[in-house]
């Protein structure tokens, strides 16, 4: 059956996108959905270069197409036509292009922040990928965020790649969860798998909590007890050590005389519990929008080894909590 098009007006071209997402990790399925206020009866997909995947050009379907498992060779440019029942040979006007993007093609990068990714509020912040690949282009995404995500030139670097964006003077809307992923000038819709999230905290909104310990000087094999009180009533409170790569710690908050504290439990002294500390406030309604963070606390851990005492319950991931 002979197939042509009537394009009478832009209004008439239906609309397509993909659900979940437009980029899609290798192997996983997407629904294609082509709409239109018009009542098509059909639609036809169209891959731009559909020779790559015969099965796919000019498929016939009722609103919706599920695709895959996806390859690389779905990654490309789609768009529909609508029809009529009474008129099948009739098509609308193109729709506007859908990029599908297919991940998982190479391996992932690595993604950091630089200084750090805690950062106070109208300060600036470096975020940087880089892959021992030589990647032509690397795409930065942040999660839940239905923009279009930033693509940044490559350069060549010890023998891979790597693209640097510098992001700011930070709000509030910086705050989220980001990754980065690389691609190639020859297969631009075929991206690497996803970096490990990169979680930019923004500092600076609520006045600073206070950070104190049990004793000024801790014995070895004493338990470690760290309390962070405020006057505001946060939900969680965090505990960071610095040269650690700004690990946390969690613990949530209780009030105690007036005041609003959190009491971190590290566990028997060792030396590896030496180091400078500080803690910050958060609420649940905006995880990624923390306090100023308190005073420096250095925590030394001195004299010879002693008997552990009974503790209660530790914060795991710190040198001597329990698991």
């Amino acid at each position: 059956m002979s197939m042509w098009c009537l394009e009478r007006s832009g209004q008439d071209k239906p609309s397509l996108s993909a659900w979940p997402s437009p980029v899609v990790p290798q192997g996983q399925h997407v629904n294609l959905w082509c709409h239109s206020h018009l009542g098509f009866d059909t639609f036809r997909l169209d891959k731009d270069d559909g020779a790559h995947i015969p099965e796919l050009q000019g498929i016939i379907f009722q609103n919706t197409f599920l695709m895959g498992p996806v390859t690389p060779e779905y990654a490309g440019i789609y768009r529909c036509h609508g029809s009529y029942r009474h008129s099948p040979s009739v098509w609308s006007a193109p729709s506007d292009p859908l990029v599908i993007v297919v991940t998982g093609v190479y391996r992932k990068p690595s993604f950091l922040a630089q200084p750090s990714p805690l950062v106070q509020s109208g300060q600036n912040v470096t975020l940087q990928c880089c892959s021992e690949i030589v990647f032509d282009s690397f795409i930065l995404h942040r999660e839940g965020v239905m923009e279009s995500p930033l693509h940044l030139v490559g350069q060549l670097h010890d023998g891979g790649s790597q693209a640097t964006f510098l992001m700011g003077p930070v709000t509030t809307a910086h705050a989220g969860t980001y990754r980065c992923f690389g691609s190639t000038n020859y297969s631009s819709y075929e991206w690497s798998t996803p970096s490990d999230p990169l979680n930019i905290t923004i500092t600076g909104l609520y006045k600073k909590p206070l950070l104190t310990q049990l004793s000024p000087v801790v014995k070895l094999g004493e338990n470690v007890t760290l309390f962070c009180s405020s006057e505001s009533s946060f939900d969680v409170y965090h505990l960071s050590r610095d040269g650690e790569a700004h690990e946390h710690w969690f613990a949530g908050g209780q009030s105690h005389n007036g005041a609003f504290q959190a009491i971190f439990l590290l566990g028997p002294a060792t030396p590896a519990h030496n180091g400078t500390y500080r803690c910050y406030g958060s609420f649940n309604d905006s995880p990624g929008v923390w306090s100023d963070p308190s005073d420096l606390l250095y925590l030394s851990v001195t004299g010879r080894e002693s008997s552990p005492q009974g503790h209660g319950k530790v914060i795991p991931g710190l040198p001597g909590a329990q698991r």
